[in-house]
C-alpha cells in the first residue's frame, strides 16, 4: 500500500510543479516584466527544444566513433530539401515518412 501512496503523491506533487510553473508567469508576470534582450532571446526557444529532440534522434552519437549515419538522416535530408521546396508542412512529414519506408524497403531488397 506505501508503494501506491508514494506514486500517487509523486504523481500529485509532479503535476502540481508544472501548473505552477506554467501558469506563475501568467498569473504573475505584470509584477516582473521582463527584459526586451531576455524576451528577444525565448523567441527561439521553441526551435531550440525541437532541435534538440530530433537531432539526437536522427543523428545518434557513440562515444568512441562519433555519429552514425543511418537511414533516419537521408530521410530528414529529403524533407529538408521538400520543406526548401515546398515551404508545406505536412509535405514535409509525408516526404519524410514515405523517404524512411522506401529506404528501408530498399535495404531489406539487399
Amino acid at each position: 500500500m506505501g508503494d501506491i501512496t508514494y506514486v500517487y503523491s509523486a504523481i500529485l506533487l509532479l503535476g502540481l510543479c508544472v501548473v505552477i510553473c506554467r501558469t506563475g508567469y501568467l498569473v504573475f508576470g505584470h509584477y516582473f516584466p521582463l527584459p526586451p534582450k531576455l524576451r528577444s532571446a525565448l523567441r527561439y526557444a521553441p526551435l531550440a527544444a525541437l532541435v534538440a529532440i530530433i537531432i539526437p534522434d536522427v543523428l545518434p552519437w557513440e562515444l568512441q566513433s562519433g555519429p552514425q549515419f543511418d537511414l533516419k538522416f537521408l530521410a530528414a535530408g529529403v524533407s529538408v530539401l521538400v520543406f526548401l521546396a515546398t515551404r508545406n508542412g505536412l509535405l514535409v512529414i509525408v516526404s519524410g515518412m514515405l523517404a524512411l519506408w522506401s529506404l528501408r524497403g530498399l535495404l531489406l531488397l539487399f
